[in-house]
């Protein structure tokens, strides 16, 4: 069958800190910026989660877009959804809540939530944090 890939969206607003605690005050202003506000800033993120496989011969799908929706409602909208991530989201303590991280804690978090598969596999997360700025991760 052929193999193709399947993409689903999301949007969601949160709020973080560009902050490293391995750098003085003076080096995470220097390094991030206005980022580095002590107070935090939000973004409107979108999130595209592309999951790859073969067709079903039976369903016609490789996945079914319900199956992924709600994957990603338990694993990025539950727990990311106007939330302050480096404050409300265990897994960015002691971390520096970049895009980038950002982009790999979502490929866990699908990792961890879609149904394991033999026909399809998680591809590629990409995610948007400003109109100009997008990360793409596609595992190891």
């Amino acid at each position: 069958m052929p193999c193709v890939d399947i993409t689903r969206t999301v949007s969601f607003s949160a709020a973080h800190r560009m902050h490293s605690p391995a750098l003085s005050a003076e080096e995470n202003r220097a390094v991030f910026g206005k980022c580095n506000n002590p107070n935090g800033h939000g973004h409107n993120y979108r999130v595209q989660v592309t999951v790859r496989g073969e067709i079903d011969p039976v369903t016609g799908m490789v996945l079914n877009l319900t199956v992924l929706k709600d994957c990603m409602q338990r694993g990025i909208m539950d727990v990311m959804d106007h939330r302050n991530l480096d404050l409300d989201v265990p897994y960015f303590q002691g971390k520096v809540s970049t895009a980038e991280v950002i982009a790999v804690f979502i490929w866990e978090q699908m990792q961890a939530y879609l149904p394991k598969s033999d026909n399809y596999a998680l591809y590629e997360v990409r995610l948007h944090e400003t109109d100009n700025n997008t990360i793409t991760y596609r595992g190891n």
